[in-house]
């Protein structure tokens, strides 16, 4: 055998041998694709796809630390600590907050599907002397404070008035209830249109929440129209409180004085024959669960005035007919994005009655409100 022919017949053999061996290997399966999360953009900024879905998510909330100090106490309307020993005040009272939201999105053959909530959580240092909802540790009762579904223009679910929510609020102050103006939480049924062209209304059947909670099966019923245009907003709100049967209405005119400065002027007017009767949910003291004002009428104003990209200034006045006068104006400056620091100082003179009711002889409270808030 010569040399040529034991190569070749070596190379065969390493041949034969790797083809064995070939047959007998480990295929390393493809990696599946990774699945990455994607932006939805159509319902703004922060939303995503829910893998696997058609509906987009976005997720927020902030984280709020409040030091109040002063006599108007717990900050929940015109009353006098005078009169109020819980909202008397000897030292300083801190409330820190952590809110979580979500929003939903999805596009169906009957419209936009939505659904949003809210969920707040609070931990104050006044004890559980001071309120019922707190306990010995200072942590508040958890509350669901939103929590509807909405398909095109048709929401169920848990609320704010839209005695409120639809007209506006009352300023861009930290404490506008210092003449209040309506209640806020409630179940409900609403219907929204939109015309497009600045025009919009709403109808609203709702439930009220403790004491204004409906006594029967006939609900509150709050209607609303408004006219939306560049140099501002008229809009005008009308309820029916089923309990007592009386009827609260408001009208608001806002204005885009420039591109700097914002001004708001609203009125309310609520009949009350009802409302002093002890016999039903409880002695109303002529305020039901819209018109929460003294008297039959009442008068809010206020204006923005932006400073400048980070700082804006802010002020409400709020007048009713039994002569409760509350004022309030803060600074809100943006540190930086996301991070807000508002000071405010707030006057009440409580005159006829406030808002608990409870004759005031026109007691003069003062208080003040630091507030840091970081929004997400």
């Amino acid at each position: 055998m010569n040399i040529k022919s034991l190569l070749l017949g070596s190379a065969a053999a390493l041949l034969a041998v790797s083809g064995a061996r070939a047959a007998d290997a480990v295929v390393v399966a493809e990696p599946e694709p990774a699945e990455y999360v994607k932006i939805c953009d159509v319902y703004g900024a922060g939303y995503f796809y829910i893998p696997g879905t058609e509906t987009c998510l976005r997720i927020g909330g902030y984280v709020r630390y409040d030091i109040s100090g002063g006599d108007i106490g717990s900050f929940d309307g015109a009353r006098s600590a005078d009169h109020m020993d819980v909202d008397s005040n000897d030292t300083w009272r801190k409330r820190a907050r952590f809110t979580l939201k979500t929003w939903t999105g999805q596009e169906t053959e009957l419209g936009t599907l939505k659904t949003f909530t809210e969920t707040r959580f609070n931990f104050s240092n006044h004890g559980a002397d001071t309120s019922p909802y707190i306990n010995e540790a200072g942590s508040e009762a958890v509350s669901l404070n939103f929590a509807w579904i909405q398909l095109g223009g048709l929401r169920v679910g848990k609320d704010e008035s839209a005695f409120n929510t639809f007209i506006g609020y009352a300023g861009n102050v930290i404490q506008d209830t210092l003449v209040p103006y309506g209640g806020f939480d409630t179940n409900v049924i609403q219907y929204y249109f939109d015309a497009g062209n600045g025009f919009s209304a709403v109808v609203s059947l709702e439930e009220g929440y403790g004491f204004h909670t409906i006594d029967s099966y006939v609900p509150h019923v709050v209607g609303g129209v408004k006219w939306t245009q560049g140099w501002g907003a008229i809009t005008g709100v009308v309820s029916y409180d089923s309990n007592y049967e009386e009827v609260a209405t408001k009208v608001r005119l806002d204005v885009n004085a420039t591109a700097e400065l914002s001004l708001f002027i609203m009125g309310g007017y609520g009949t009350d024959d009802n409302l002093t009767d002890g016999t039903l949910n409880f002695p109303a003291g002529g305020r039901g669960f819209y018109k929460q004002w003294g008297g039959n009428w009442a008068l809010w104003g206020g204006a923005t005035y932006k400073v400048n990209e980070k700082t804006s200034l802010n002020a409400q006045v709020s007048y009713d007919e039994d002569k409760n006068l509350g004022v309030a104006a803060n600074i809100a400056y943006d540190i930086v994005p996301g991070l807000t620091v508002t000071a405010e100082v707030d006057y009440v003179n409580a005159g006829d009655s406030n808002w608990t009711g409870i004759p005031a002889g026109n007691d003069d409270a003062i208080g003040g409100i630091l507030r840091f808030q970081r929004s997400f």
